[in-house]
């Protein structure tokens, strides 16, 4: 990687694009393996600076100047539970504006970097209603005024518990030990709850880029257990926020069960710039550039770092009553966290780490373990709705996941995603500039600052990110469907489907649930393709207890073509660019009068194209 440049590509941009699909993902994936996206050491500085700078350091002075913490009393910072509320509130704020992760080049947003608020803000863009008409007042997929007003009626909410002043709680009601503490009134709380639910009715993806799965807990149990009277509610509310974070963290955890998460670490590791050399990055495969299939290595990391933590750490920390066994387990989580950062993941979720990281130390550290946990909680039975609440998304999620996004399922980062690929006929990739907001990410490289990229040089790169799909367990699958749907699929621009997102709805974290059917049905109802003219194939993310995965192809002008399965085994028994051909696709649907690479290939009249 260079500092300013990115890194050179691993063939000409010129030769390179004349190739066939498959040598260009084989390219790219091996190419992947030791330099990853290639991105230039300045935009990691960046990256740091905003999420040590931004986020922490304003976080922090922010809960300084509306409590009684001192700014330069480093102690303070954890030993006040006003901290924990305050930096969650700021990183939803972030979060909803664009600053947050899903920001920047490795995200997909090349320039400008943010996306969030220049959509949501603006009348006429595509917005995304969870279940469509189905709820009153809902239907439609245009950005109204009403829209915008109720999406700045979300910013004024989260601003006005940051701005308020936090109020003491009475040091006569503190357990033995417990130093000045602080909350904010729960009275602040009550717009955000109001308003982002309504806000998630008319467009999920504001809801989703908020992570409300996340931080509506928090503020919920604010609201509802803030007003401290008495010791036990003081303990209690210490000990909910305790079990809001460990819920997160084992609903991760149990998420990466299974063969994909397996397949997320070595491109992880890859596209990290602080592992040490080309060295340690193959470590994390079989035979690279050979085999890509992940080594023992990456299951380690994978089932042992990741897994075995995520589950193991927080129930030990939940039900610990020892000071050196919550340090001990508040280090491990901060360590965790510090690693998942370093590696910038696609998406960067950085802050989140950040904060998760921190309030390990805040709620473990600064909370005396023997006082706050959950044997000391004064009604038990309150314990039922509580984990009721925090575990519908997770359980729901994991069982069907076509019903909930992978966020609230807390599958964040373990691989088993809803994901989809584009391919469009020449030209329209260039018309999706028509759309209210959107330049297409081709065009936005050629105006990066410092230094802009050639247009074939901006393709290879674009293309990166279908190398990283297809170093993934569904990517195998998707780039089968292409190779066994369309005749003319090296004449085709083909994108990453999260890639297209980000510039049609300003956001995407990966959530292939945002460009699915209903995204290529607004883009088709705003352009008015031709039948053929643009394909989507598109996966749903594995049940835990089903070992396939549904997949469907879409053509933007006749909807819906084809359903049917993969086994996920079979995906991860492949490498990236499928060099013994497609997996075998099991077709439960097809639409009538729909023939496979006939009604969307160059030439139906072909006798050698084939019906399914």
């Amino acid at each position: 990687m260079g500092f300013i440049k990115p890194s050179p590509q691993p063939v000409e941009p010129t030769v390179f694009l004349r190739l066939p699909l498959r040598e260009r993902v084989r390219i790219l994936s091996t190419h992947w393996v030791d330099d990853g996206f290639g991105t230039p050491r300045v935009l990691h500085i960046v990256y740091i600076i905003k999420m040590l700078g931004l986020y922490f350091g304003v976080g922090i002075w922010i809960a300084s100047a509306t409590s009684g913490i001192e700014f330069t009393d480093l102690g303070s910072w954890y030993r006040n539970i006003v901290v924990y509320q305050k930096l969650a509130v700021w990183l939803m704020l972030l979060e909803v504006i664009g600053l947050g992760g899903a920001f920047g080049p490795l995200c997909g947003h090349f320039r400008p970097m943010i996306g969030n608020i220049r959509y949501w803000i603006r009348p006429g863009t595509i917005r995304m209603a969870p279940w469509g008409s189905r709820v009153p007042l809902t239907g439609g997929d245009e950005r109204t005024w009403f829209d915008v007003a109720l999406f700045v009626g979300v910013l004024a909410a989260l601003a006005y518990p940051l701005a308020a002043q936090a109020e003491p709680v009475p040091s006569g009601i503190l357990p033995a030990g417990t130093g000045t503490q602080e909350l904010i009134a729960p009275h602040c709380f009550l717009p955000i709850l109001v308003l982002m639910p309504l806000m998630g009715l008319r467009d999920k993806v504001v809801f989703l880029a908020g992570r409300s799965e996340q931080y509506l807990p928090i503020m919920l149990f604010s609201a509802l257990l803030g007003t401290v009277g008495s010791t036990a509610d003081f303990i209690d509310l210490v000990v909910v926020f305790k079990i809001v974070i460990c819920v997160v963290w084992i609903g991760a955890g149990v998420s990466k069960f299974g063969a994909h998460f397996e397949n997320v670490v070595p491109p992880m590791v890859s596209n990290s710039p602080a592992m040490p050399g080309r060295a340690v990055k193959r470590l994390h495969y079989r035979d690279a550039p050979n085999d890509l299939r992940p080594s023992r290595v990456a299951w380690f990391m994978a089932h042992v770092g990741g897994t075995a933590v995520e589950i193991i750490v927080p129930i030990t920390l939940l039900l610990a009553t020892s000071a050196t066994v919550a340090l001990i387990g508040a280090l491990c989580m901060l360590a965790f966290h510090i690693f998942i950062a370093s590696t910038f993941p696609i998406a960067v979720p950085l802050e989140w780490n950040v904060f998760f990281g921190f309030i390990a130390i805040v709620l473990w550290v600064g909370f005396d373990p023997g006082t706050y946990n959950i044997w000391n909680f004064s009604e038990p039975l309150l314990l039922v709705p509580v984990f009721a609440l925090l575990m519908f998304g997770p359980v729901l999620g994991n069982l069907r996941p076509d019903l909930v996004s992978f966020l609230p399922s807390m599958r964040q980062y373990a691989g088993n995603w809803a994901s989809g690929v584009w391919a469009m006929k020449p030209g329209v990739e260039e018309r999706l500039n028509e759309l209210p907001g959107v330049e297409n990410q081709i065009d936005q490289l050629q105006r990066m600052i410092p230094t802009p990229y050639e247009r074939d040089d901006a393709e290879m790169t674009v293309q990166k990110a279908l190398a990283w799909r297809s170093m993934h367990s569904q990517g195998r699958g998707l780039f089968s469907l292409l190779y066994a749907h369309l005749a003319d699929i090296e004449t085709r621009t083909v994108r990453e489907g999260e890639f297209v997102c980000n510039t049609v709805l300003g956001f995407n974290f990966g959530d292939g649930h945002m460009h699915d059917a209903r995204l290529v049905a607004a883009v088709q109802k705003r352009l008015g393709l031709e039948p053929g003219d643009l394909v989507v194939v598109w996966v749903e993310s594995q049940p835990i207890h089903r070992r396939t995965q549904q997949y469907q192809v879409i053509d933007a002008a006749l909807g819906v073509v084809e359903r049917g399965t993969w086994k996920v085994a079979d995906c991860v028994a492949e490498q990236p660019w499928l060099p013994n051909g497609p997996v075998p696709l099991n077709v439960t649907w097809t639409a009538a009068g729909y023939h496979r690479r006939q009604s969307l290939g160059a030439n139906p009249n072909r006798p050698d194209e084939t019906p399914v």
